[in-house]
């Protein structure tokens, strides 16, 4: 960690602190919430969790080689605390005066769909010319942001931190904390509308990050996106867009995919053009690409630093991952869903030859409209002509029952239940897409069918 004294610390948070005054004056390694993670002269935030309570694991974390803890409740050891009202709030104003002491370039990232993958791009992408920290896993709410910032060490060149929310209000927290330089917006799409209600809200809610960036800073959006293109300017300056459609500032043409791991295209901007491969499928990587060429160019990147960090790009966990067997060809795309990332998966697996199978599943937190957007979704597989599609859970009886006139369907209730069928349903040379909700727990599905 860059140097962060106790005092600096209790100074954020306005917390009370309990110790000998000598802890104050002492650098701290590290700040943890994880008692596992327990490093000499850290601090521990104890977390009261709906399962664990951290403050359970004080004196433990303290003989381990804690300076200190955070906490809400005087330790049971009486050892050296700062004792506030409530430790992630205590967190979030900690990591918002530790950022502050850095003044390298920040990207902040969100979207409704490929925030995580976009992020994972522009980091490779950075990473080409900057020691670069990005947000690892899926650390990416009001505690995951702080835990991120916290691993900034003054090595460090640049900063790429992913913010996901799911309610007004939210955004304005991370954004806070983060302050970021580039803002990267990869789409408005229907998630979270239980509490967003509609596009608009979603717009409304993930904009709050230009309240929050940096004087001189940039918006870096997808053009592809028919609410993001409403945005004329963010603090008096034009937007950068990118995608595939007319107008965009950095677009793609001569696409070319095979079919397997691997996508070639040439990024066009008005500073010229460049052929680049990202080791991935879908049209919708391409689009990742081109944020992550539109924020090199930013922070002055050449077209071959750029090049050589799209092709670096590593598929992270169940994203859009093509899995190989003796059988069957899987398109591992099972760690969430929302209508739009449905649809560009569903687009993939279009382009493949042979059979094409959808085992698709219920999308969650769709509010009012969830089963017309998943009757959409059944519109949707059939316009693509796929050769079979299998549907899971309640809500995806609607995709099943849009697709079943135009294409071969099934529907099941349970994935156990339509495991039990796969052996009769699927054939040798398939190509298999695999996506739901992560609450569907669709991963099961996935090593069952490495397996057949």
């Amino acid at each position: 960690m860059k140097s962060f004294t106790v005092n600096e610390i209790l100074t954020a948070c306005s917390g009370k602190f309990f110790g000998e005054n000598e802890i104050l004056d002492k650098e701290v390694t590290h700040i943890t919430t994880d008692s596992r993670k327990i490093k000499k002269d850290c601090v521990f935030a104890a977390i009261e969790g709906e399962r664990v309570d951290g403050h359970n694991f004080i004196s433990q974390c303290m003989e381990m080689g804690a300076l200190c803890s955070i906490c809400e409740k005087t330790p049971k050891d009486n050892s050296s605390h700062i004792l506030v009202e409530d430790t992630k709030a205590a967190l979030i104003k900690i990591a918002a005066a530790y950022r502050r002491k850095f003044t390298i370039p920040f990207v902040g990232i969100s979207g409704s769909v490929g925030k995580t993958t976009t992020k994972e791009m522009i980091s490779s992408v950075l990473s080409e010319r900057f020691s670069t920290m990005k947000t690892e896993g899926n650390f990416n709410n009001d505690l995951g942001v702080p835990i991120t910032l916290f691993t900034l060490e003054d090595s460090h060149e640049a900063a790429v931190v992913e913010m996901g929310i799911s309610d007004f209000g939210e955004m304005s927290v991370l954004a806070s904390m983060s302050r970021p330089d580039v803002c990267v917006i990869t789409n408005i799409g229907s998630c979270h509308l239980e509490k967003l209600i509609d596009l608009d809200g979603v717009k409304r809610a993930k904009t709050e990050m230009f309240n929050y960036m940096n004087e001189g800073g940039t918006a870096v959006l997808s053009g592809d996106d028919e609410k993001l293109r409403e945005i004329k300017e963010v603090h008096g300056k034009k937007p950068v867009f990118f995608g595939l459609s007319e107008g965009c500032d950095f677009t793609a043409k001569d696409i070319v995919s095979n079919n397997v791991d691997e996508t070639s295209f040439t990024v066009c901007c008005s500073e010229g053009e460049f052929r680049a491969t990202v080791y991935a499928l879908g049209k919708h990587m391409v689009t990742n690409a081109l944020a992550a060429a539109a924020v090199g160019k930013q922070f002055g990147l050449t077209d071959e630093e750029i090049a050589r960090g799209i092709a670096n790009y590593k598929t992270v966990g169940s994203r859009a991952n093509v899995i190989k067997t003796d059988k069957l060809t899987i398109i591992d795309d099972c760690y969430n869903a929302n209508p739009v990332s449905m649809r560009a998966s569903m687009d993939t697996l279009a382009g493949f030859e042979g059979r094409r199978v959808a085992i698709v599943g219920d999308m969650k937190e769709l509010g009012e409209k969830e089963l017309e957007l998943h009757a959409d979704i059944g519109k949707f597989a059939a316009e693509k002509k796929l050769d079979l599609i299998i549907c899971i859970g309640d809500l995806a009886l609607e995709i099943y029952k849009e697709a079943r006139p135009h294409i071969d369907a099934e529907w099941f209730k349970t994935v156990e239940e339509a495991k039990l069928e796969f052996y009769d349903m699927l054939t040798i040379g398939d190509t298999v897409l695999v996506k739901a909700s992560h609450s569907m727990r669709f991963e099961d599905i996935v090593a069952y069918l490495k397996e057949m």
